[in-house]
């Protein structure tokens, strides 16, 4: 048999009507506007049969076969043994002449066990060559085995149990062995009876199946859970595994000694024999349904395994009756059986009949053709979930195509939505059509709100929903239908979008409009409202409203919901809205909240004034909150609509508000400035003295207009405040007889402030405060001490400001002290009279030593600068040694001369040439000698200016080399030059 053979399954070759049809194939038509439902694929049977091409080399007896391996037997007493893995390695096994009654293999493929009608029992492994015989399980015959279905192991089958014809249980476990070894040990390490189910009657144990549930957790011991059938019965063993000693089974069936399992079904009609499926999905080790082919037909279920403790494990059990014969005389037993999914195949000798588990219907019946001769049997690969059967002559396999593709259309019909939109998946047609149907059910049975949430996921005519709850007066259902629908529509249908919105929100608002004036009703209406205020306040809501703002303040004003439509314009962030409805509701502390949130600043500027009248503490706090996002300036009409009080010693805000600006914000804007010295004239002269004293006397840097504080601090009569401005504005003898009417120290301080050298100025001051001082307090000892604190005024300044009564003792010390004065400062001057005499005759002296002074020039002497011999031309020398000639030192001393000293040297060198060029034509000898005693004045003259400029100091020793110490060594104008030159 060629690999090729065994993979034709994969061909779907046999195609007929919808699998779920009785001979009728249903049509596609349109379920909606939205879905036309077209068939995807080719309608193919879900269970399509395919003839193995494979012709055996004798008649066929028996078949079983799991995890891809196939076990047949022949008529010769060998077994044909192919993986379908390797279907090119198959081997024949001979084994005893003795007829087989039955075979069974294990979930694995591993282990085959063989019961013979002479009561014989072989096993044969995965790699044996040759059957064994199993001598404990001789005078048996086999009817099932419990395997161990998570036995994946080659050479042991693990704890199994055998149940016989004669209802007895046994529990075994088998090791393979080696083939190769002469002397062979028995294959069963031990055979044990752990039950009896023939205690009433000898009966075949027909089925069994052996499942090991895990404990919940891992302190919990294992269960053990048995089923087992015979003809007429199905009995449940449930217990605990306590211990893993063999048999480890007994530890179940001991609680069942001496009784009955309560949990045992009997049906009636025993056909001699029967047979247990149990169905567990892929991917899971958790059985999930079984089925139990009997007398009156087969008895079908699930499993419930979530609570151990219970006798009867299954749930949702029903028997389905067998069908009836093509002419419905009678019913034709079945063969055999096979559990899947969702249906149920039931062997005949010339056919298999496929029945819905979910509806009991049969959908398809398989004839087979008379020359393969009489069907034997059918057996399911419960690990690969292929179906077999087979004939003495041939072998036939079965593919499963999407078993649960119509399984949604069952659910729909028996009303059961849910599990029909599980099998639906991703075909959106199926998934609308339930939905349309779940929703009218809902709303055929009066559940509005739970049918318009299942209305709005179909894709069933807007207009048509919406007419349906609107002619059932379902106002709240439709606001739910509209509410959902809003929310599948995508963002950028704008139009539709926006009609459903203000849709809704009439449907709010006429809601809570009747709920309002129901007192009985207040619950309802604070759970509308809440819905209502969390509808509107959704992202995509908001974003489509943005654009239609005056629409729905409108829809709200004609119901009159003030306190929606005040939280409607804070969701838009229309917080001048806001504001002014607080304000025209007198609440301005409400207004003061909403403007602290606005990032507007020009709401400031527009509500302040209003607001500083009612609330001016909290707002000059917001201001200050605010910090440097708000322009003072503009704040300043707010400040001057500001009343203050006064009352309690309480602060003037618009005071602290400007403090903040120009202590914090360091505000320099001499409108601000300006209004907090109105402020300070008005309400705070103490605050004001500070302010002018912190400002400081500089007018330059003071911040505020002099001029306008000193008619403010006139006007409020603050002579202080005056005096200070007035003396800012060096305006000392205005600042001094205002000072004179205040205070006579602080016309004193302002004396002082007059610069050092403005004596004048200050002796004027001082006058002006002694005449005060004489002829308006008449205090002469004040006077005299005004004398001692200036030392510009003398006795005699202030004698005229006297009167003529006064007697010379009251200031004869004054004059006294004034005359040795006058003697000090005579004697001074003579000792500065000598000391300059004498210095005269010493620069004398220096000027008479400095003309015989010389210095000896030799021959080999050079100039510092040229380094050229110094007697070549016209030289200077100085005291220092530096050595220079003239043109050389001119050279050297020109870079460091200003612009005009340059300009001067430059003139006076052009005159020195002209001077030096003899006069042309012929002189009288008297007139000849004139003109040369006068060119050699006017030479000695211009060359001694020149000197003055070149000469005055040596380049390298005197002050211009120190002044040049900054300069750089090459001038900017030569650098490019230099730097060219370097390259």
């Amino acid at each position: 048999m060629d690999s090729s053979l065994f993979e034709q399954y994969n061909e779907a070759t046999a195609r007929s009507g919808s699998p779920f049809s009785s001979g009728q194939q249903p049509k596609s038509a349109p379920i909606t506007s939205g879905y036309v439902t077209a068939p995807m694929e080719e309608d193919v049977k879900i269970f399509t049969r395919q003839k193995i091409n494979f012709t055996p080399p004798r008649a066929i007896t028996h078949m079983v076969a799991n995890n891809n391996m196939l076990m047949i037997a022949m008529m010769d007493k060998t077994l044909l043994r192919i993986n379908r893995d390797q279907p090119d390695q198959r081997n024949e096994i001979r084994f005893s002449d003795e007829k087989i009654y039955k075979m069974f293999l294990d979930p694995s493929g591993n282990h085959l066990i063989i019961s013979t009608e002479a009561q014989d029992v072989l096993y044969i492994g995965k790699k044996s060559r040759k059957a064994k015989h199993l001598a404990k399980m001789k005078g048996h015959l086999i009817e099932s085995v419990g395997w161990n279905k998570t036995n994946r192991v080659e050479t042991t089958t693990t704890e199994i149990l055998l149940g016989t014809s004669r209802g007895y249980i046994f529990e075994t476990l088998i090791q393979a062995g080696d083939d190769g070894r002469f002397f062979q040990q028995n294959p069963e390490q031990y055979w044990k009876m752990v039950y009896n189910l023939g205690k009433e009657s000898t009966v075949p144990v027909t089925g069994l199946h052996v499942e090991r549930l895990q404990a919940a957790s891992a302190d919990k011991q294992k269960t053990i859970f048995i089923m087992a059938t015979t003809p007429e019965r199905m009995y449940q063993f449930i217990g605990p595994l306590s211990s893993v000693e063999q048999p480890v089974f007994q530890q179940v069936f001991q609680r069942y000694e001496n009784t009955i399992p309560t949990g045992f079904l009997e049906l009636p009609g025993n056909m001699g024999y029967s047979q247990l499926q149990v169905y567990t999905p892929k991917q899971t080790t958790t059985p999930e349904a079984f089925a139990w082919m009997s007398g009156p037909g087969v008895y079908i279920g699930s499993f419930d395994l979530q609570e151990l403790s219970r006798d009867n494990l299954t749930k949702d059990s029903h028997l389905l009756i067998y069908p009836m014969d093509k002419d419905g005389s009678s019913q034709k037993k079945p063969i055999s059986m096979i559990l899947t999914e969702f249906h149920v195949l039931l062997l005949y000798n010339d056919r298999v009949q496929i029945i819905c588990t979910l509806n009991e219907t049969p959908i398809d019946e398989d004839i087979y053709q008379a020359k393969f001769g009489k069907m034997l049997g059918m057996c399911r690969d419960v690990v690969k979930g292929t179906i077999w059967t087979y004939s003495d002559q041939a072998v036939f396999m079965y593919k499963v195509n999407r078993e649960p593709r119509d399984v949604w259309k069952i659910y729909l019909d028996k009303g059961e939505f849910n599990l029909a939109l599980t099998y639906c998946q991703d075909n959106k047609a199926q998934r609308d059509e339930v939905l349309r149907k779940q929703a009218q059910s809902f709303f055929d049975q009066g559940q509005y709100d739970k049918s318009a949430l299942y209305f709005a996921s179909t894709e069933m005519s807007f207009e048509e929903v919406a007419l349906k709850f609107i002619e059932a007066d379902k106002k709240e259902a439709l606001r739910i239908f509209l509410q959902k629908k809003l929310a599948s529509l995508p963002q950028g249908d704008k139009t539709q979008m926006t009609m459903l919105v203000v849709w809704l929100i009439e449907l709010f608002l006429n809601q809570l409009g009747t709920l309002r004036n129901q007192p009985a009703s207040k619950e309802k209406y604070e759970s509308v409202h809440d819905g209502f205020q969390k509808f509107i306040s959704q992202k995509r809501v908001m974003d489509c409203l943005k654009n239609n703002v005056d629409t729905v303040y409108d829809l709200i004003a004609s119901h009159g919901d003030v306190t929606d439509m005040v939280f409607f314009a804070m969701l838009m962030k229309d917080y001048e809205r806001v504001i002014s409805h607080h304000i025209q509701g007198e609440d301005h502390q409400a207004a003061l909240e909403v403007l602290k949130k606005t990032s507007k600043k020009q709401l400031f500027y527009k509500f302040s004034p209003i607001l500083i009248q009612h609330i001016p503490k909290e707002l000059v706090t917001a201001w200050i909150k605010q910090e440097a996002a708000l322009d003072p300036k503009k704040l300043i009409p707010s400040l001057v609509q500001y009343k203050h009080t006064g009352l309690g010693g309480q602060t003037h805000e618009g005071i602290r508000y400007l403090e903040f600006c120009v202590t914090k914000l360091r505000k320099e804007e001499q409108a601000i400035h300006n209004y907090l010295v109105s402020l300070y004239a008005q309400h705070a002269e103490e605050q004001l003295m500070k302010y002018l004293l912190l400002e400081g006397e500089d007018q330059s840097r003071v911040h505020y207009d002099l001029k306008y504080a000193l008619r403010l601090c006139s006007e409020h009569k603050l002579n202080r405040a005056c005096v200070h401005i007035y003396a800012t504005m060096e305006l000392y003898e205005e600042a001094v007889d205002l000072a004179l009417q205040v205070d006579v120290d602080l016309a004193k301080r302002c004396a002082e402030k007059p610069d050092e050298d403005d004596e004048g100025m200050k002796r004027k001051l001082w006058l002006q405060i002694a005449k005060h001082v004489v002829k308006e307090q008449s205090d002469i000892q004040k006077a005299m001490e005004i004398l001692q604190e200036c030392p510009l005024l003398k006795i005699e300044d202030v004698l005229p400001f006297f009167p003529d009564f006064v007697t010379i003792d009251h200031f004869k010390d004054a004059i006294c002290s004034s005359l040795e004065n006058y003697n000090q400062h005579i004697d001074n001057l003579k000792n500065d009279m000598d000391e300059a005499s004498e210095s005269a005759e010493a620069i004398r002296a220096d000027i008479h030593n400095m003309r015989n002074k010389y210095a000896v020039v030799t021959g080999q002497h050079k100039c510092t600068t040229c380094e050229s011999l110094l007697l070549s031309r016209a030289f200077y020398i100085y005291p220092c040694g530096h050595k220079f000639h003239a043109d050389c030192l001119i050279k050297e001393v020109t870079i460091h001369l200003t612009p005009q000293q340059r300009i001067r040297l430059s003139e006076l060198e052009d005159q020195i040439r002209g001077l030096k060029v003899p006069s042309k034509g012929g002189h009288q000898g008297g007139r000849k000698g004139e003109d040369h005693s006068s060119n050699r004045e006017q030479l000695e003259k211009v060359q001694g200016e020149v000197d003055d400029i070149v000469a005055a100091e040596c380049v390298f020793c005197g002050d211009v080399m120190i002044r040049s110490i900054d300069k750089p060594f090459i001038e900017p104008d030569e650098l490019a030059a230099k730097n060219k030159s370097w390259e």
